[in-house]
């Protein structure tokens, strides 16, 4: 695969009622075209679909596919409007969807199933429940009642990945659009940002793997591509681990080297409210060690490259240090926010009002 040049952008993104800090990645060649996929089944009432994209590794410099995916929408009315890449400044730049009231721009990209590129007609609210238009989703998952019918207009059938630079998709923000931009939006939840390391994590999702092929496209659960190719890794990588032990003990040196955070159980305090309020503040805290942890591999990597004695034991002794110091701190800060779930209350005693 040809070498991809690509320069560290610090970009900060701000958002109404949401601000968030985001590093940006500028990579000089485009990505894959989409390929082709069928959309699994809806797991059942309330998910809403996010569609599949491409992801960039900079460790690796090498793209790979994000799965498309039913994801639980952070609160009733929220919609997804999908990331996009799009040419600018000399590169390509990757815009993060976020969930707000309306769709909003995102790149004129045809990603399919409501996504046709210049807003979304796949389902709406209504009263607080979302209302699937069975024309364009798969929803033999489940016995859905809140339906309809509606043909949309899909445009062009292209599956251009990218928006403007050499045979790119060529759109701008309506007016509408622009406006939307300055709604109140919310970044993507912790399942889907588990989603996409868990797709980072599989080699067989790599472009200079597949080819443009990836082995998993979409799933009908967030996560479940981390479960595809780990055995045949497994059983690749045995040969050269005969005599050795089953589970890997090395200490994590860079943020990468991390298990993916993994959420705690949900709870049922019989206080839908004060669980509800308990599950968003894990999203929360999930969407910052997340960005944390990608900050942090950011800065080493760009370490690693300025110094021309980036393998020395000493550089690595001090990403070690700052990566356990990292992990402790979250975990430390899960703890804490654990030690302040909802309980359920005894069956002797009455609840406060």
């Amino acid at each position: 695969m040809r070498s991809i040049r690509f320069l560290l952008a610090f970009l900060i993104l701000a958002i109404p009622a949401v601000a968030f800090g985001q590093i940006g990645i500028r990579v000089a060649i485009g990505p894959p075209a989409l390929p082709l996929y069928d959309q699994p089944d809806c797991p059942g009432d309330g998910y809403l679909w996010t569609p599949g994209y491409w992801a960039y590794d900079d460790s690796i410099s090498d793209y790979y596919w994000v799965p498309g995916t039913w994801v639980e929408p952070p609160e009733a009315g929220f919609l997804w409007t999908p990331g996009y890449w799009g040419w600018a400044d000399g590169g390509f730049l990757f815009n993060d969807g976020y969930w707000g009231p309306t769709v909003g721009f995102y790149g004129g990209i045809n990603y399919g199933y409501g996504y046709w590129g210049g807003g979304y007609g796949g389902g709406r609210w209504d009263h607080g429940h979302f209302f699937y238009n069975s024309s364009v989703n798969n929803l033999h998952g489940g016995d859905f009642h809140n339906t309809y019918n509606e043909r949309i207009s899909v445009g062009i059938d292209s599956h251009v990945s990218f928006n403007g630079g050499n045979g790119g998709v060529e759109a701008r923000p309506t007016r509408e659009q622009e406006t939307t931009a300055g709604q109140r939006h919310t970044p993507a939840v912790a399942a889907q940002t588990q989603h996409a390391a868990a797709a980072r994590s599989n080699p067989e999702q790599r472009a200079g793997v597949n080819h443009g092929k990836p082995a998993v496209t979409a799933t009908s659960r967030p996560g479940e591509v981390a479960n595809h190719g780990e055995a045949g890794a497994r059983n690749a990588a045995e040969p050269a681990r005969a005599g050795a032990e089953a589970h890997d003990t090395r200490t994590p040196v860079h943020p990468n080297d991390l298990a993916p955070i993994s959420r705690p159980a949900a709870v049922n305090s019989g206080n839908a409210k004060a669980d509800t309020k308990y599950e968003q503040q894990q999203d929360k805290l999930i969407s910052k060690q997340t960005q944390e942890r990608q900050q942090l591999q950011a800065k080493q990597d760009s370490e690693h490259k300025q110094n021309a004695r980036a393998s020395s034991p000493k550089l690595e002794q001090k990403h070690q240090q700052q990566t356990q110091q990292m992990a402790q701190r979250h975990t430390a800060q899960q703890q804490q926010l654990q030690s302040r779930a909802p309980q359920a209350h005894s069956s002797g005693a009455a609840p406060r009002k």
